[in-house]
Parts: structure tokens; sequence; C-alpha cells
């Protein structure tokens, strides 16, 4: 657990979710791009409902703290290795929803932030169990580095999103850009689990996904959030 800045107010946040419910495929660019990133369960077609995976708690680290690449990769041999970063605006639940309406779900959110959804892609296709494993190491969810309260960020829907690697712009988009707007999501997913105070929504990943190496640093900047920013290294196996 760690607490991060509330945007405009002398006060801080706890990062404690008791779940991390992400979407992927949120983006049509990015399910344009699924034959180079090769991920199992992508294919070109938009998704009539909205695609849920789980991030577990360990994986959240705040700005400046390092992404460490797994040493048990390694073990397996892989010809080529690949971890991503996916640049995504974070939602941060601030009251109990189940079964909500799509009208009432801004009623729900606290507030939003930057979160890179790091994915080991050998593992996340190659795991009969699915993508859980991939997308839950230690430290593969950067977040931060301020919340900025709901009611200062007047439309989610129109900020743009960017990703740098090394300083080179490797994804630049808009949320509008979302196949599921956040209504439509936070609806979808209190049908099928209770959401809690605390718990974080991933919005999706737009295109320019890519890998990671010891000694990157990835940023994820977010029109009126800031710059999440992380240097990476690799696990001492």
């Amino acid at each position: 657990m760690f607490e991060l800045p509330v945007l405009g107010f002398d006060e801080t946040v706890k990062i404690a979710p008791s779940k991390i419910i992400a979407l992927g495929l949120n983006y049509a660019d990015h399910i344009a791009e699924s034959q180079s990133v090769k991920v199992r369960g992508m294919d070109e077609s938009i998704p009539s409902e909205p695609v849920l995976f789980p991030k577990t708690p360990n994986v959240l680290i705040p700005a400046d703290a390092p992404i460490v690449l797994p040493a048990i990769v390694a073990e397996y041999g892989f010809e080529n290795p690949r971890t991503d970063y996916e640049g995504e605006l974070a939602l941060i639940i601030g009251s109990r929803a189940r079964a909500i309406r799509e009208e009432d779900a801004y009623d729900y959110v606290f507030g939003y932030t930057c979160m890179n959804d790091v994915s080991q892609r050998n593992i996340q296709n190659g795991d009969r169990s699915g993508w859980f494993r991939g997308k839950s190491f230690d430290t593969f969810g950067p977040i931060g580095p301020v919340v900025v309260p709901a009611a200062r960020l007047s439309n989610p829907h129109g900020l743009r999103i960017q990703t740098r690697l090394n300083g080179v712009t490797v994804q630049d988009a808009s949320t509008s850009q979302m196949i599921f707007s956040i209504p439509r999501m936070l609806a979808f997913i209190s049908r099928n689990f209770t959401l809690e105070p605390g718990d974080i929504v991933l919005t999706g990943t737009p295109s320019g996904v890519g890998p990671l190496q010891p000694g990157d640093v990835v940023e994820v900047e977010i029109e009126g959030i800031g710059v999440l920013r992380n240097p990476v290294i690799a696990e001492l196996g």
C-alpha cells in the first residue's frame, strides 16, 4: 500500500484496492495491431461487450519506482521474450457499486489517474488459464502521479493519452476513441462484481504497445492528470 496526492487538495488517497479490473480491446486501433502483438484471444473483431481481466494488487507501484522484469521468464527459454508497456486511464472507485445504471455511473467514481498495464506477452499467450499471470507480476501496475477528483475532470472521454519510451512517443491517442464508455463499462462490471471503494478500473490501451528492456524509462502522460514515469530493471535471479 502507498498513497497518492489528490490534485487540488492537501490530502492523499490510499492505493490499496480489493481488486483491479481491466478492460482489454477497448480501442479499435489496438485491436487492429493484434497480429503484431500476437496476444491470444485477440482478433480484428470489435467486442460486443467489455472484455474483462484481473490484475492483482501486488502489481501496484508509484511513479519513479522501477518496473522489474521477472527472472522466471528466462527459465522458459523463449526465443523472443517480450514484456510490453500499455498506457491507460485508470478510475478509482469512490463508493460501493453493485448493478448500477449507466446514468448513475459517475456518482461512483472518486477520481482518475494514469496507469501502465505492463504485460508479459509470452506467459500471457502460453498459460492455459489465460491472461492472469502475465498481467500480475510484481511491479506490473505503475500508477500515478496524482489522483484527479472526478469533479475536476469534466470530460474523461476527451483526454489526450500518450506513452513515451526513452523520450520517444510510442502511443498517442484520445480517450474519446474508447469503444466502451466509462458509464457502459462500470455498469457492466458492477453487474458481474461488486466494486468497493478504492478498487481500480483500467479502461484499455490504444495502439502502439511495445517491448520494455532493462535501462528503459517509460512515461504515461494523460491530459489534465500528469506524467507517470518509471524506469525498467531486470530482476536478479
